[in-house]
């Protein structure tokens, strides 16, 4: 039996695996990879080396997919498939739950921080307003400070529209990458 479930990084995928070890506790094998937007992990977990983690990594790859943990729980019954049978089942097995699932598509963001007078933060407003990209949270304090998601794509676009809206009189620092 196989389990597709979306992760945000690795504490994530490791504790969800966690819990499916416990719940198949009598499983003999419980194969897993998981990918995230900069790295991926995969475990054979005592089957032979190359037969399961990444059969299941490329049934992932297959569908292009990141923030994903893909778990294959196997009970050995005494047939011996071989290790070409035997990657060729968890490959399948992979593909088969992906197929299923339902794919939700995220973007690529930037978070970044803007720092600017209050004169300028309508503009702001209206930059963000007729677009794709989110003002996350707002503080005013000695300025207007903006925390924003901007899709990667159009991080140079908002950078020289900001810089054009405030005649250069803004900061904008950059924050961590998230899909959303």
């Amino acid at each position: 039996m196989s389990f597709a479930i979306p992760v945000g990084n690795e504490e994530e995928a490791f504790s969800n695996l966690e819990r499916i070890k416990k719940e198949f506790y009598d499983a003999s094998h419980h194969c897993y990879s998981y990918k995230l937007p900069d790295n991926f992990k995969y475990s054979d977990a005592g089957e032979p080396s190359g037969t399961a983690g990444i059969r299941i990594l490329n049934a992932i790859e297959h569908f292009e997919l990141v923030n994903i943990l893909v778990v294959v729980v196997r009970y050995f019954r005494g047939t011996k498939l071989g290790v070409g049978g035997l990657g060729k089942a968890y490959y399948n097995s992979a593909l088969q739950v992906l197929e299923k699932a339902e794919i939700k598509k995220k973007y690529l963001y930037q978070k970044i921080f803007i720092k600017l007078d209050f004169q300028f933060a309508q503009k702001v407003y209206h930059l963000f307003n007729d677009s794709e990209n989110k003002i996350l949270n707002l503080n005013y304090s000695e300025m207007a400070e903006f925390e924003c998601a901007v899709k990667a794509e159009n991080l140079d676009k908002i950078n020289k529209n900001l810089n054009d809206l405030t005649n250069g009189k803004v900061k904008i620092s950059m924050g961590e990458k998230i899909y959303s």
